[in-house]
């Protein structure tokens, strides 16, 4: 079940790397799967990769993958079945002009390591790659990426209004003239939101989604008080 995440911008040569990977990992043990990028964008690509890594095979994700939000969604799918992962940086290529601005990866991340970043004339370390893959002991799974059944109806009902709030509040903020780098409070929220950008509904639907799901994995009644927060902050971290 071992996870290859590629990253890099467009033109740095992912597709290739991912050939290159397919050839080397693969074999009569275990075959490996490549994971690209198609129609359905990124909830699609994540979910195929969730798909795949309830088998033994290696997975092989071939995208761009230029923000830590999704890197960090791909770490949490590993870190969920307990199988080992590494981060493939390929240098070189050009953002084009509808591509999100890459955000280089850190080593300082969890999410973000093992890291190897190779350019374009450069071999794999197949090796290491191998060793990080097949050697080390993956992270057991974490109880913020484990999956765990509701403590109550009343957590989940409200988990859905609040972050309804929270979207609702953002929308008008923006609707009645806030700009980039103004703050965005929200009634009954400590935290307040600077927006480095323009977002719009489907882009903060889509962010409501991906905290739900998380949050549901660790319920707890505790936090209800601050909920609007918490949201907040994951908004914050993934509107860049």
């Amino acid at each position: 079940m071992p996870l290859v995440v590629l990253c890099g911008p467009r033109g740095s040569g992912k597709s290739r790397r991912a050939a290159e990977l397919r050839a080397a990992l693969g074999g009569p043990e275990r075959a490996a799967h490549v994971v690209a990028e198609a129609e359905g964008g990124r909830a699609a690509l994540l979910a195929e990769v969730e798909r795949r890594l309830g088998r033994r095979d290696v997975v092989i994700v071939d995208a761009g993958n230029e923000l830590r939000s999704v890197r960090y969604e791909l770490y949490c799918a590993a870190r969920q079945v307990g199988t080992a992962r590494c981060l493939l940086h390929c240098t070189g290529g050009a953002a084009g002009p509808a591509d999100p601005p890459f955000e280089a990866p850190d080593p300082r991340n969890r999410w973000d390591r093992p890291l190897f970043t190779v350019g374009a004339e450069e071999p794999l370390p197949l090796a290491d790659i191998r060793a990080a893959l097949f050697e080390s002991r993956p992270p057991p799974p974490h109880r913020a990426t484990r999956a765990q059944p509701l403590q109550s109806a009343g957590f989940l009902h409200s988990l859905d209004r609040v972050t309804q709030e929270v979207l609702a509040a953002v929308l008008d903020a923006q609707r009645g003239g806030t700009q980039p780098g103004q703050l965005v409070r929200v009634p009954g929220a400590a935290e307040a939101l600077v927006l480095s950008r323009p977002v719009g509904m489907a882009e903060l639907s889509r962010l409501r989604r991906q905290f739900i799901s998380y949050t549901k994995m660790q319920p707890s009644d505790e936090n209800l008080p601050q909920l609007a927060s918490m949201f907040l902050q994951y908004l914050s971290r993934s509107i860049q």
